[in-house]
């Protein structure tokens, strides 16, 4: 029967003799047995016991986890079980870095628009991100109808060119104005506004939404809270 040194055998799974020696110490690797000498030697069992302890150690389980299985009866079921509650374990913690790799790219966005990170932000990332999440889909619904308009709107034109037929074209536009209506209606209702001065969160009348000045991302609005009028950042409507 071949019987391996401690050197030999920590070189057969690639750990070091100190691993070999720390889960001997922790009755994880008792060896098979020890000469006149003193030496511990290990079997071909004991290497693939390393070797699975080895495994179950890349798997992220604990020393007294390896160890209960080791020592268990019901080897394959306990560790059928503790596979299972690593897998959840995991899966948290995905979901937390994944959540904090969202926040990172998030604020790096921010940074690179904006130049500063607002104070405010730092205490409700994810309320923010929350809130430009329903902005973009606000937006792409717009945009979307937008299309639609503008696709019914060409169709009926060049119907009435080529063919010299205008009544769809007649017909067809008031639908298409009311569409437009109906988009401004919606987009009212899906925002609000963010004072620059005292901070406040409003929603403006639709006549003056309507047709105040704006940028992709504020509208020149009179804030109902302080009474002063400036670029007012979007948001999401509570």
């Amino acid at each position: 029967m071949s019987v391996y040194s401690t050197s030999e055998i920590a070189r057969l799974c690639g750990v070091s003799v100190r691993t070999v020696q720390f889960y001997d110490g922790k009755g994880l690797l008792p060896p098979s047995e020890i000469s006149e000498g003193g030496r511990r030697l290990y079997s071909k069992a004991d290497v693939e016991q390393l070797r699975f302890i080895c495994m179950l150690k890349t798997l992220g389980l604990s020393l007294d986890s390896i160890k209960e299985i080791l020592q268990s009866e019901q080897k394959n079921e306990i560790l059928l079980l503790l596979l299972q509650q690593q897998e959840k374990r995991i899966c948290t913690e995905l979901q937390q870095r994944e959540n904090q790799l969202a926040s990172i790219r998030f604020l790096c966005q921010t940074l690179k628009n904006d130049g500063e990170i607002p104070a405010h932000s730092l205490c409700g990332i994810e309320e923010i991100m929350k809130d430009k999440k329903q902005l973009r889909t606000t937006h792409g619904m717009m945009l979307a109808v937008g299309i639609a308009m503008d696709v019914l709107q060409l169709a009926l034109l060049a119907l009435w060119i080529a063919k010299g037929v205008w009544l769809p074209f007649a017909v067809g536009m008031p639908f298409v104005i009311a569409m437009g209506i109906w988009m401004m209606l919606f987009y009212h209702r899906r925002v609000s506004y963010a004072c620059p001065h005292c901070h406040a969160v409003f929603r403006p009348r639709f006549r003056e939404f309507f047709f105040a000045k704006h940028t992709p991302k504020a509208r020149c609005l009179t804030c109902t809270e302080c009474g002063k009028k400036d670029y007012c950042v979007e948001r999401s409507a509570p």
